[in-house]
């Protein structure tokens, strides 16, 4: 997997959706595999991420940050972000993204 070079800004990337579309299958923890629909991909401090969203979640608005690396074979790997201030950079960057940011100049 090849990411794009950026600054501390998100810039987007599309490592997942040429890999697999605009869904990934994840398997939940009781063992039953659940459709994401991949949000976003973009780069935060020059890691990848994925923004994915299933259907449930897009019911109540919610998004779930994953961290986007690559095993052994280049193969894309998903990571839980479960640090708080990560999750909250990414979600920032992508916001920025979306809807721009009063810190540009």
């Amino acid at each position: 997997m090849k990411e794009r070079a950026n600054g501390a800004g998100g810039q987007p990337v599309s490592a997942l959706r040429a890999r697999y579309g605009d869904e990934v299958a994840l398997t939940s923890e009781g063992g039953g595999d659940e459709a994401f629909r991949i949000v976003a991909e973009l780069t935060v401090d020059g890691r990848a991420y994925a923004l994915l969203q299933s259907e449930r979640m897009r019911a109540e608005g919610d998004i779930e940050v994953f961290r986007v690396t690559a095993d052994d074979a280049g193969e894309p790997q998903l990571e839980t972000v479960e640090d708080d201030d990560e999750w909250e950079a990414v979600a920032e960057a992508y916001d920025d993204l979306q809807f721009g940011s009063d810190d540009r100049p």
